[in-house]
């Protein structure tokens, strides 16, 4: 017990003092196999095997391909398909953001760089006409997460990569809670948005067609120039479900069609923006190798001693039904969503609560819907809310402006979406039951 102290309590105070968390997960491992008096030479077996996993390849090659179509100036094809899609109805200028985030992220697989090809994109177009850029930001903001849960996700490849679980039915779990989550932002903001529209901004009135088929052949045009990004994530999926690739061989193949489509078909990809893609997704990834190679080494050192079973048995202890553990669960993930980033959550949580809910039976996969979306709203929970950081450096608004807004969606959909994806398992494995087949996702 001196050894879980020790490690935990280097853990807590290096986090404290703001040290990085790589370091602070090989060093309370060290402190607590010292405490024990233990020999520390299963760590480097334990790091080796970490990053020997062909899923990281995946990972990477997902990575590269956003990187590669952010380069490629799609977010203006995307939003121009997103005014044709939505734009019309009430509120509809504000929803082309939903919509494009929904795409974006999908394409990307990532939140900030939606945020980042977005904000610069429609907050200044939007206040033309006169909605504050407040809302618009907190709303693209708020959004932008919907990439983890749309495929190819990032997260999705990490949480099987940790849990052992299917990738194909991971990437079909999450549809199910993205799609939620994005109808029910739709019909907030059909609802709140009148209140965000200063007449005094107004400049100019959106030009739509006067006709029906005005509106169908804007519609047309703009699928069209938006078809060739629109084809990635439906050429990984087609791959993957139609087995025809394995998920690592869809990144590669995603990697080389962005590549493909950044310079022969939209023409804007060049060679330095290939290599600053190539800079930025080899941090990404180098980042992500050593957090899961580290934590996945102190995962196992609370495993190996013991402190996983106790997790289980105290929360069974404590709690003497299903439905509490599973709220109990969620509230752990969200209070460490506030204050630290989604990687290393999923390395340090996912072990230690797999073995409790293996005891009260719930569905390893369900049980990922329900952790990476809890990741995403972490992405959107102050006080450390990296999106809402890089919104108020993009917008120019205050960080008080948009948590303000960011919170009503917050509460009015992503804490019940996160109810109902925790408490209807049907949510996020029905789809994958009905393409995979019961005995890939098992019983729930």
């Amino acid at each position: 017990m001196e050894a879980v102290f020790v490690a935990l309590g280097t853990l807590f105070i290096g986090m404290a003092i703001g040290m990085p968390l790589c370091w602070l997960f090989i060093a309370s491992s060290i402190a607590g196999l010292l405490a024990s008096g233990s020999s520390i030479t299963f760590l480097a077996g334990t790091f080796f095997h970490a990053v020997d996993n062909n899923v990281l390849m995946a990972v990477a090659f997902f990575i590269f391909a956003g990187s590669l179509l952010s380069e490629a100036g799609l977010a203006d094809r995307i939003v121009r398909f997103s005014y044709a899609l939505v734009g019309r109805i009430r509120g509809g200028m504000e929803a082309v953001g939903i919509v494009a985030t929904l795409f974006l992220g999908a394409l990307t697989g990532s939140s900030i760089p939606c945020i980042s090809a977005l904000i610069p994109l429609l907050v200044p177009r939007l206040e033309r006409y006169g909605y504050e850029k407040r809302y618009t930001a907190a709303l693209i903001c708020a959004s932008c997460f919907l990439g983890y849960l749309i495929p190819p996700s990032v997260p999705a490849l990490l949480y099987c990569l940790i849990a052992q679980q299917s990738v194909s039915a991971m990437f079909l779990a999450t549809i199910g809670p993205g799609l939620l989550i994005a109808g029910g932002y739709a019909i907030l903001n059909y609802i709140i948005c009148p209140k965000f529209i200063d007449p005094k901004l107004i400049q100019e009135a959106p030009a739509f067609p006067d006709t029906f088929i005005g509106s169908v052949k804007e519609l047309s045009k703009a699928t069209w120039f938006a078809l060739p990004a629109l084809g990635c994530p439906a050429l990984i999926m087609v791959g993957i479900y139609g087995g025809i690739c394995t998920p690592n061989e869809a990144g590669a193949i995603a990697a080389v069609y962005c590549m493909i489509i950044g310079f022969f078909v939209y023409r804007e990809l060049s060679l330095a923006g290939t290599g600053r893609a190539l800079y930025s997704s080899v941090l990404s990834i180098g980042v992500v190798i050593v957090l899961i190679a580290t934590g996945t080494v102190f995962g196992r050192y609370l495993i190996k001693i013991g402190v996983a079973q106790m997790v289980a048995n105290y929360a069974m202890s404590l709690f003497q039904t299903k439905t509490m553990i599973l709220m109990s669960m969620n509230i752990v993930l969200l209070v460490l969503g506030m204050f630290i980033d989604g990687t290393p959550i999923l390395v340090l949580a996912v072990p230690l609560f797999l073995p409790l809910m293996q005891q009260l039976g719930v569905n390893l996969v369900h049980l990922g819907s329900i952790v990476i979306l809890n990741i995403g709203l972490g992405v959107i929970t102050p006080p450390f809310a990296m999106s809402l950081f890089v919104g108020t450096r993009l917008s120019g608004c205050t960080y008080v402006e948009l948590v303000k807004i960011v919170l009503m969606f917050f509460v009015f959909v992503g804490i019940p979406v996160l109810l109902l994806t925790t408490y209807i398992p049907a949510i996020s494995c029905w789809l994958p039951t009905i393409v995979l087949g019961p005995e890939i996702v098992g019983p729930w």
